[in-house]
């Protein structure tokens, strides 16, 4: 055999094996029939906001009373906040 016939068979060879491996994957893919579908991972979406919304809620229900006053009055007294009407006149 040639260099020539050696090379042509080579890329013969990597063609078939190419094209057989993508039948074999396009076969695999149309006759699986396993996997999520849309309306599953969108109900889990929604639960995972609707959980998301309580906890937030829950907590600043428990902790807005005591954090958030002292938060916003820790903040103007860092930033010496005192309005707009004290800065301009």
């Amino acid at each position: 055999m040639t260099t020539v016939e050696n090379a042509a068979f080579t890329v013969r060879a990597k063609a078939q094996n190419a094209l057989s491996r993508s039948r074999a994957f396009t076969r695999r893919a149309l006759s699986g029939n396993s996997g999520e579908g849309y309306i599953d991972t969108a109900i889990k979406i929604l639960i995972a906001v609707v959980l998301g919304a309580l906890l937030l809620f829950t907590l600043y229900k428990l902790f807005g009373d005591t954090v958030l006053p002292k938060l916003e009055q820790s903040i103007n007294d860092m930033f010496g906040y005192g309005g707009a009407v004290d800065q301009l006149g």
